[in-house]
């Protein structure tokens, strides 16, 4: 499957923007989907998964309540809903579909997307 993210921009805090992750070759209703941030200098840091049906959510710690995750099958694509936003959040952010081990770990997760820079003003 390849991953395609896209969605990013240029946002104040306090703002809110919406990640798309839209997949080709492969169904997205195959795979449990995920999404990582990178800020420079700092390891992959995850964001967000949902399971293959939608059902199951888990977020990364430092979201607390601010980020939804979900997906449409129909379109292929998978959604990050982020609200109050700040600058901490600025990283590019990248989509991944699953493959074996602990979510947290970006070494559990098998095809990448390319990176959707996201930037918080202050």
């Amino acid at each position: 499957v390849q991953l395609q993210a896209y969605g990013g921009g240029l946002v104040q805090a306090g703002g809110s923007l919406r990640l798309s992750c839209a997949a080709s070759g492969r169904a997205l209703s195959r795979y449990k989907i995920g999404w990582f941030r990178q800020a420079p200098g700092k390891d992959r840091e995850f964001v967000a998964r949902i399971s293959w049906d939608g059902g199951s959510t888990y977020y990364g710690d430092f979201v607390k309540g601010r980020f939804t995750i979900s997906r449409d099958d129909a379109k292929n694509t998978v959604y990050l809903q982020m609200n109050s936003l700040k600058p901490e959040d600025t990283a590019p952010y990248y989509c991944a579909a699953y493959d074996t081990g602990s979510y947290q770990w970006a070494s559990s997760w098998r095809y990448w997307g390319q990176g959707t820079q996201v930037t918080v003003s202050s």
